[in-house]
């Protein structure tokens, strides 16, 4: 749900604005909204406000540049020193960790031109006998690749310098290094014959260029010798310099942070020479938190509260509001834009039907077991609230989201258990074959033969010591249950896509839209006449059913086809092109067979997997159960790993694109709610 919000104008006195603005941020519920235009002064700072503001930022820039190459995570909260010691406290940090700072991209430095280099300016010595250090003669370092050719190098050699150089190569399977020496007169020449090679000199990384090889050589032995100790030194200093400053770093940035904002406030706000006055939003549950920070300055502030109109103002924040089971999928909400203000929140459409979908592709008890355990495991993070560091990524999840992804997993997990039960798999067909789950044609013929289905009778039902559970969803027999499953997941697409035509037509007819009202009514009315075309007419197999007219879907069928007319007909002139969109419409439900055909490529996959091993074990005897399980094992975590990202995609894509297109949910949004809030705790208190 959206939550409705009221739009708050605020006029005080410039001399006590700060003050204000400080009340503003503890009471953390007022989203501003520039101001632009106007009598009153708008824009960018000037004077002794630009000034102030240019120097908290660049204490701020210092600061967090400190924190970054102290790399640390925030630790205990700190006492906020007095502002008068602000400079002096970050200086006396900032210097020291700047100086590590350097220290530490030298030492890499110096270690990754090792790791590279090292090797071949060993033996570049060796080769050079001395030489790199005659003041007479010069030596030029080449690498060597498979594909170059030494006689071509050796004969532009002789070329450029006649007999006056020596050459000298070692290589393995013609990749190596090599050197040439010549007088130093003779250096650009011996330099041209490279070229003309096609070999380039070889020049060190940093400080080592120009360096004797000899010397450049013993650097490197000293940096291999050395280098790994020296780097575990300066990790033990940096830690060292996080513990003793980043709790009062952290705390400054925070009042940093605040008076940046403050400056930010002015900026965005109408500005006179004795007065400032702001605007912005209220959540309308926080008006009383609003009412409480201004009250204690009497008449020295006035504030005006009034309704938002939604229907022109594009800068109206959203926020979210949802029941506990729903509050969690608003993380994966998150990978979107919020919804246009006023509008449809789907938050709790995707909390009801995305691992609803994710359980029909697994539905597998096994898998959903492991899902189970991955979510449990989050949970536990996130009770503990610690955050989960993906380092591969360079990302870092909070404990709050990683509570959120904990609860999606579990849901999801539950649904894929859920719907394994009643496919009958457990990592594939493991449990069928040990006759947990069992094939009974008579109870498949009651329960679905009102689809016209018959379990076929030439097919005999697995024989097994005992049977537990019947297999009541049985997407593995591709021979009779096809077409069911396949109706079945193309049901979701016709409530799904109706769904959002229909809502559509809705908020036309809320923000008194008559454009997209009618194109909601157009293509509802055509999506729906599809659909029942395709029942009566048994998906194209009997066109003569147009005609008869006591079948009730027909009828359907041509008042749909009617509402799609009249309502294109009513905006033809904005979307002349819309039977073409119908046909767009019609391949959204069909997109839904994707719920369908990718679960059972899941299953077909996991059968294999199973049905591989389980043959390895009856075939082979005991040591073929072992060789079994192991690679069944194997197998099922190969095929889970490749697969798994688009089982999650394709229910995230089905319900981005196909569902929420017709709502116009991508079409426009609004901003966050990102109310001004205070980082950092008052004067002398620790947060």
């Amino acid at each position: 749900m959206i939550i409705p919000m009221q739009q708050v104008v605020i006029a005080t006195r410039k001399r006590g604005s700060e003050a204000v603005i400080a009340a503003l941020q503890d009471a953390g519920v007022l989203h501003l909204k520039p101001i632009t235009g106007g009598p009153l002064s708008t824009g960018n700072l000037v004077g002794a406000d630009a000034q102030s503001r240019r120097e908290d930022e660049r204490l701020l820039a210092r600061v967090e540049s400190t924190l970054a190459e102290l790399g640390s995570y925030r630790p205990a909260p700190a006492p906020l020193p007095a502002q008068a010691q602000w400079a002096e406290l970050i200086e006396a940090a900032a210097q020291p960790v700047a100086t590590l700072a350097r220290a530490r991209q030298e030492l890499q430095a110096d270690l990754d031109a090792e790791q590279v280099y090292g090797d071949a300016v060993r033996i570049l010595t060796r080769l050079a006998g001395g030489l790199d250090r005659s003041r007479r003669l010069t030596v030029l370092p080449f690498m060597l690749q498979p594909t170059d050719n030494l006689a071509e190098l050796d004969a532009a050699l002789q070329t450029e310098l006649g007999d006056r150089y020596a050459l000298a190569v070692e290589a393995e399977d013609r990749k190596g290094v090599g050197l040439v020496a010549v007088r130093r007169s003779e250096r650009d020449a011996a330099r041209a014959a490279l070229s003309r090679a096609r070999l380039g000199e070889l020049r060190l990384p940093g400080r080592f260029d120009g360096m004797p090889l000899s010397d450049a050589a013993a650097e490197m032995e000293r940096i291999a010798r050395t280098g790994t100790g020296r780097q575990g030194e300066l990790t033990a200093e940096r830690e060292r310099l996080a513990q003793a400053h980043a709790p009062v770093l952290f705390a400054l940035r925070d009042a940093l942070k605040d008076r940046v904002a403050v400056h930010d406030v002015r900026a965005v706000s109408a500005r006179g020479k004795y007065s400032l006055a702001l605007q912005g939003y209220v959540p309308a549950d926080r008006l009383g938190a609003l009412e409480r920070a201004l009250a204690p300055f009497g008449t020295g502030v006035s504030y005006e509260v009034h309704p938002v109109d939604d229907h022109h103002d594009d800068l109206v924040p959203v926020e979210l509001k949802n029941n506990s089971y729903v509050k969690p999928f608003q993380t994966v909400m998150g990978l979107m834009t919020p919804p246009k203000y006023g509008t449809f929140d789907p938050t709790w459409v995707v909390a009801l039907f995305f691992p609803l979908f994710f359980g029909i592709i697994m539905a597998d008890i096994g898998y959903g077991l492991l899902f189970l355990a991955f979510g449990m495991w989050l949970l536990g993070k996130a009770r503990r609230n610690e955050g989960w560091n993906l380092s591969f990524f360079g990302a870092y999840v909070p404990p709050a989201t990683v509570r959120d992804l904990g609860y999606v997993t579990n849901v999801m997990a539950a649904w894929t258990i859920l719907w394994g039960f009643l496919t009958g798999e457990f990592f594939g067909t493991f449990l069928e074959h040990l006759g947990v789950f069992y094939i009974n044609p008579e109870l498949l013929n009651n329960l679905w033969g009102w689809t016209g289905i018959r379990y076929p009778e030439e097919a005999e039902a697995h024989k097994t010591l005992f049977h537990v559970f019947p297999i009541l969803f049985p997407r593995l027999e591709t021979d009779y249950f096809s077409n069911v499953a396949l109706v079945f997941a193309l049901l979701f697409g016709i409530l799904q896509v109706l769904w959002g035509w229909g809502i559509r037509i809705q908020q036309g007819l809320k923000h008194k839209d008559p454009l997209h009202t009618w194109e909601g009514i157009a293509l509802f009315g055509g999506v729906f006449g599809l659909v029942m075309m395709a029942f009566a007419t048994r998906a194209g197999k009997d066109f003569g059913a147009f005609t008869n007219f006591s079948d009730p879907r027909i009828l359907l069928m041509y008042l749909g086809f009617a509402a799609f007319v009249i309502g294109w007909l009513r905006v033809i002139k904005h979307f002349p092109l819309l039977p073409i969109e119908l046909l767009s419409q019609g391949g959204a439900v069909v997109s839904y067979a994707r719920i369908f055909a990718v679960g059972l490529v899941s299953a077909i996959l996991a059968k294999l997997c199973t049905d591989l091993g389980w043959s390895l074990a009856e075939n082979i005897g005991f040591l073929g159960i072992i060789i079994g399980i192991v690679l069944g094992l194997v197998l099922h975590f190969l095929v889970l790993a490749l697969t798994l990202i688009g089982h999650v995609l394709q229910p995230l894509r089905l319900h981005m694109v196909e569902f929420l297109n017709p709502t116009g949910f991508n079409a426009d949004s609004s901003p966050r709610y990102n109310p001004l809030r205070r980082l950092s705790p008052a004067q002398g208190q620790v947060k």
